[in-house]
Order: structure tokens, then C-alpha cells, then sequence
């Protein structure tokens, strides 16, 4: 997400990197740029209008004058902005200590509005609660049946009705009374939805507000649509006075706009962001968080929750306790690469890691996952005593690791190589804290280390460069700099 407004405001600080000081001048010039990018990006033209005026002001100002790195102040100042521009939030769904908590969800079609009750269900089970999830889009002929395929998937009842015998109105109040008749916490109401806002819709949310008084009522909002999702949360709350809003689709929109626009434009949280089909993959909404991914700054401690919940931790403290017994082997190894599959595709996890974004760019078309299924191959073909034993492969046992694995007997000789020095360093590791194993891990990645991929991109970029920069061309430039020093000390001499 936020790849597009990420490079055009990188490239827009880089009108500051370099300079001696900073200036009113190159200011103005840069949030000229910081301007084009967020329009670019589909935030509202008024919200971009303020952020730059409030960037600007804060950096007209002595503290930035004298600052020896400016472009590092502008940075900063941005980035608080942002956190401002789309804060503060509050993640907590209030329930009532006695009694049936009422949420409505509501939202146009397309919107994912469905699937997002279920995940939501998802996340008040695993808080202990036990949701209710009540069928109240009549409009949609499958909403009702996807409804219950979903309930059957969280494992929370959902109640229903036909159709055609019976309104929404009626639903939602038949719902939440067996809701409470079988001792339900919480009660989700899957409103209907049009392609687009209009009256009956309105009409329609506001009988069912008046009918059963929900206790919160959530807009759910598809981020690709950019602004026409600011324009409906601004006309929903209007209507019902939303107390948040769920960003869908978060992880296929390049541009974030919306993200930066909804809390400005209508004053409403965003509470939570759906970034994935599965169920559990609806994650609390970090301003600050978000800020740095937009800033190309990382996000290491949704990282961080992630590995914490998808992980076996039992597994994890076995293979440390094998670490500081000096134990750890391509099997460890293995089993720590399927962990590590859990939290998600490799690009969005380099993402998260501060200083490893600049590196997705490079990869281009390269899938890092290919090289991981290629690694694991190659461990997959070794025998379990090799697997235990690496120092046991020879050069007749490589060349048959290779064949099995279909891969050239280089990579295989690469493989073992770095897992020779990963295995000292993961031991070493085992007794430091989370900012020094990253510290760790950053310098393995500068080494290229279970990279198979890193000299492909290297020579991709090669062949990119022109003639000037080419090895051989800064070969003959570094001897024509000699050459030329040499002259000038002969000529001194004289």
C-alpha cells in the first residue's frame, strides 16, 4: 500500500537533501511538490490544501534554519503532521458489563462490508466474546447465504429470515431479540448496502437506528475508491452519526488517499483496516504507524504484534534454546522460513522493516518468494543427516542436492556458506534484545546473505546504468584521477 505517494514524496524531499541550509525559497518549492503528491494520491483538495499551509508554517522557523541535517527536520514535521491529519483513534469497541452490545455495520455494495462483519466476529471471539451476526441485507440476493457461510467459518449462530416475507427493520429487531435469548455478548447487523448513496438507503439505516439503538454504528469503506469513499463517510455520518470507520482493501490501494482524507473531512476515526480475504485479517489502524509507511520509514512493531501472533511460540522457544546450545540446524533453519511465511508475502514484510523498503523497489519484477521456495528445495533434497550435519556435503553430495532440487550446484554451495556464518550469528543473537537482533539481521541483509536473487538485481541494475556508469568506465575514471595527480606533483617539482 502507499507505494505511489511513498516514491513522489521521496522525491519531493530530495529538493532539500544536500542543501547547506534551508530557505523560505526551497521551502515553499518542496511543499509545492509535497502538494502534487498527496493530490496525486486522491487526498481531498481541501485536506491537502491545510496540510501543506500547517508544513509550511512549522518549517518556516529558526529550529529548521540552523539544523545541520534540514531534509531530516521537513521529514519530521511531515510525519507529524500525518499522525495529526489522521488522529487520534480509539481501537475499543465499547460493550455493556450486562446485556446485549449492539453494532451496526453499513456501507455501499462492493464495499466489503459482509466479509468485514465476519472478520470483526472473528476479533470479538478472540477477546473472549461471543458475537451474533444477524442476515438484515435483503437487498443483496446472496448476502444472507455468504452471511452464514462466514458464520459457520468464525463459529457464531446467524440469524435470518426470507426475504421476501419480512424488511430489514424487522430483522434487525427480531435478530437482537434472539440475540439475547441465547445469551449472545454482542449482536454484528449486516445492513444493506446500494451502488450508491441515496434517500431509501438512508431512509432505511436511519428506521433501523430508531428501531433498535445500536450501540456503535461503523461505515465500512472500500480504500480503492479513493475519494468517492471519503464522500460517502461524509454523507453516512451526516445521516447516522458514525462512531468509525473500517478501511477495506487497504492492501491493493498504491495511492492511500483515502486513509488520509476520511478523519479530516468528517471527523471520524478510522478505527480499523482490512488488509486480506482471511477472516483475521482486520488490524487496528496506527496513525503513527501509518505515517511511517507512508514515509518509507517502516512499520516494525506491527511487525512485531504479527510475529507474535502467528508464531508458535513453544517452537520458537525450543529453537532458542537449541541456538544457545550452539544447535542450530537447516532444519531450524526450514522451520523458521514457514514461520516467517505466516505474517504475509515477503515484499510487504521488507516493507515493514525500517531501511529494507528502498530494497522492494530494486527487486523490480524478481518475487522473493521464489527464492525462498528455491532455498527450501534445496533443503527439502538434502538427506535428514545432512540436514543435521551440513558439514557432511561434499562435492559429489552437492551435485546431487542440486539435481534434486533443480538448481544450479552454485546456489547450493551459496546455501550452505551462509548458513555457516547465519548459524554463529543466530546463536550469538539468541541472548539479545528485539533492537539489536534487527541490527543483526539488517547486516545479514546488507551481506546478501539467503539471497540467491541479490545477484540478479545487482546485475538488472548493471545493465540499467550507462556507459559512464559502468565498472569498467569507473575503472578508467579512478586512473585518469591518478594520472592526473601524478602530472600535477611532476609539474610542482619542476
Amino acid at each position: 500500500m502507499f507505494e505511489s505517494i511513498t516514491q513522489s514524496l521521496g522525491k519531493a524531499f530530495g529538493a532539500f537533501r544536500g542543501a547547506g541550509k534551508i530557505t523560505e525559497s526551497n521551502i515553499r518549492e518542496g511543499m509545492q511538490q509535497v502538494r502534487l503528491a498527496l493530490l496525486e494520491a486522491d487526498v481531498a483538495y481541501d485536506v491537502v490544501t491545510g496540510f501543506v499551509q500547517s508544513v509550511t508554517e512549522k518549517a518556516v522557523g529558526e529550529q529548521v534554519l540552523r539544523s545541520l541535517r534540514p531534509e531530516e527536520q521537513i521529514v519530521g514535521i511531515v510525519h507529524q503532521e500525518l499522525i495529526n491529519l489522521m488522529g487520534p483513534v480509539d481501537h475499543s469497541l465499547p460493550t455493556r458489563r450486562d446485556g446485549l452490545t449492539i453494532i451496526m455495520m453499513c456501507g455501499l455494495q462492493g464495499s466489503g462490508k459482509t466479509t468485514t462483519c465476519g472478520k470483526l466476529a472473528t476479533r470479538l471471539k478472540s477477546q473472549g466474546m461471543s458475537p451474533f451476526l444477524v442476515a438484515a441485507d435483503l437487498q443483496r440476493p446472496a448476502a444472507i447465504e455468504q452471511l452464514k457461510v462466514i458464520g459457520s467459518q468464525v463459529g457464531c449462530p446467524v440469524y435470518a429470515e426470507d426475504p421476501r416475507a419480512s424488511n430489514p427493520v424487522q430483522v434487525c429487531r427480531n435478530g437482537v431479540k434472539e440475540a439475547k435469548r441465547v445469551g449472545a455478548k454482542v449482536v454484528i447487523l449486516d445492513t444493506a448496502g446500494r451502488l450508491h448513496v441515496d434517500a431509501d438507503l438512508m431512509k432505511e439505516l436511519q428506521q433501523i437506528d430508531n428501531a433498535v439503538g445500536p450501540d456503535q454504528a461503523l461505515l465500512v469503506c472500500d480504500a480503492m475508491t479513493g475519494q468517492d469513499a471519503v464522500n460517502s463517510a461524509k454523507a453516512f455520518n451526516e445521516a447516522l452519526e458514525l462512531d468509525g470507520v473500517i478501511l477495506t482493501k487497504l492492501d491493493g490501494d498504491t495511492r492511500g488517499g483515502a486513509a488520509l482524507s476520511v478523519k479530516a473531512v468528517t471527523g471520524v476515526p478510522i478505527k480499523f483496516i482490512g488488509v486480506g480475504e482471511q477472516l483475521d485479517r482486520l488490524e487496528d489502524f496506527h496513525p503513527d504507524r501509518m505515517a511511517g509507511r507512508i514515509l518509507g520509514m517502516g512499520d516494525i512493531l506491527s511487525l512485531y504484534e504479527k510475529a507474535q501472533k502467528e508464531f508458535d511460540e513453544e517452537e520458537m522457544l525450543r529453537q532458542q534454546e537449541r541456538m544457545q546450545q550452539g544447535r542450530f540446524t537447516l532444519d531450524d533453519f526450514r522451520k523458521q522460513m514457514r514461520q516467517i511465511k505466516k505474517l504475509g508475502s515477503m515484499r510487504d514484510i521488507m516493507k515493514m522493516i525500517p531501511g529494507l523498503g528502498g530494497l522492494v523497489d530494486q527487486l523490480g519484477d524478481l518475487n522473493p518468494e521464489d527464492d525462498m521456495r528455491r532455498i527450501e528445495g534445496i533443503i527439502d533434497s538434502m538427506t535428514p543427516k545432512e540436514r543435521q550435519n551440513p558439514e557432511l556435503i561434499d562435492r559429489s553430495r552437492r551435485a546431487r542436492i542440486a539435481l534434486g532440487s533443480g538448481v544450479q550446484q552454485a546456489e547450493v554451495n551459496k546455501l550452505l556458506k551462509d548458513f555457516s556464518v547465519m548459524s554463529k550469528m543466530m546463536q550469538g543473537m539468541s541472548n539479545l534484545g528485539m533492537r539489536d537482533r534487527l541490527r543483526t539481521v539488517r547486516g545479514m541483509t546488507d551481506m546478501g546473505m539467503f539471497n540467491p536473487g541479490a545477484e540478479i538485481v545487482e546485475k538488472k541494475l548493471r545493465s540499467q546504468r550507462g556507459p559512464a556508469d559502468s565498472d569498467a568506465a569507473r575503472e578508467k575514471k579512478k586512473r585518469q584521477k591518478k594520472e592526473a595527480q601524478k602530472a600535477k606533483k611532476r609539474n610542482r617539482k619542476r
